[in-house]
């Protein structure tokens, strides 16, 4: 089995440390001072020899006593791919062909959360959607970089949920930024998996169930845009560095699509599994307004 890396947070402290069947071992109590996160690890390339250190080690931690944190803290850039599976480009129905180039956009790390934590509802809507994907984190710096080459600069993959305020995605003429930027409305997680080779991720099933039904089902290998596309075009115009987030695509099957469209509400939970990666799992909560003031 492939290492399962986590960020978290325990008795009030932010930290990492590989999940095993036994628990988990705390891995920033033992190489804190080097690598206060894994963001640090990622940037060293040291994630596969770190877990290679860490083999025979006795689990410090019981899962259930830890926060689930997204898996790389204070990332510099989260990029998301949109409408990059072929039957999600036909949902708009809008006649245009397959796309030239992929939509993109940013979001912040404020609107994640980890595994197991609230996906959070805001008062100015009730259209919150799900949006299952595979996501990719950069482990090399770099910048216009060949397709041939990108697989290269990968550390490690995970999942995201991409949850959008749908109705907010629609406030002015050109733009998506609101929608997507709600805090806690997204996670990442539950795991960071260190990247070996493409068979990883070249063709694998990406499925998102909502209180157990399946919404949303499709493999990797139909993307539009396939993994070394999306690094070779984004690195184009910026510079990758250890530890930014892709996220890199939904199938179709949002909530949004559906004929009358379903939105999450409070209880729901929602999984986002995919071969080889884990599942990522959350459940709908209303953000509670008066805890702020």
């Amino acid at each position: 089995m492939r290492p399962h890396f986590i960020s978290l947070t325990h008795q009030g402290h932010a930290g990492y440390g590989l999940l095993t069947p036994e628990g988990i071992i705390d891995l920033s109590a033992r190489n804190g001072a080097r690598w206060p996160s894994l963001r640090e690890v990622i940037a060293d390339g040291a994630l596969l020899s770190l877990a290679a250190e860490a083999a025979g080690l006795k689990a410090d931690l019981d899962p259930a006593s830890v926060r689930y944190e997204i898996p790389v803290p204070a990332p510099e850039k989260i990029l998301c791919v949109g409408v990059n599976y072929p039957d999600r480009n036909a949902e708009y129905k809008d006649g245009q062909a397959l796309p030239t180039y992929p939509s993109l956009f940013v979001r912040f790390p404020r609107s994640f959360v980890g595994h197991n934590e609230p996906l959070i509802l805001p008062p100015e809507s009730e259209q919150l959607d799900y949006e299952g994907e595979v996501v990719l984190v950069i482990g090399k710096a770099g910048r216009r970089i060949r397709e041939a080459d990108a697989l290269d600069h990968v550390a490690g993959i995970t999942l995201a949920n991409e949850g959008t305020i749908r109705d907010w995605v629609r406030h002015a003429k050109f733009n998506v930024t609101q929608g997507k930027n709600f805090d806690g409305t997204g996670s990442i997680g539950p795991v960071l998996i260190p990247f070996e080779d493409e068979a990883q991720i070249a063709d694998i099933a990406l499925t998102t169930r909502v209180n157990g039904e399946v919404r949303q089902h499709d493999r990797t290998g139909r993307m539009m845009f396939p993994f070394r596309r999306i690094i070779s075009y984004i690195s184009t115009f910026t510079t990758l560095v250890p530890g930014d987030i892709i996220l890199t695509g939904t199938p179709t099957g949002a909530g949004a699509r559906l004929d009358p469209p379903v939105w999450l509400k409070p209880g729901d939970v929602i999984e986002v599994e995919a071969e080889g990666i884990g599942t990522l799992v959350n459940k709908v909560a209303r953000e509670n307004v008066h805890a702020e003031r």
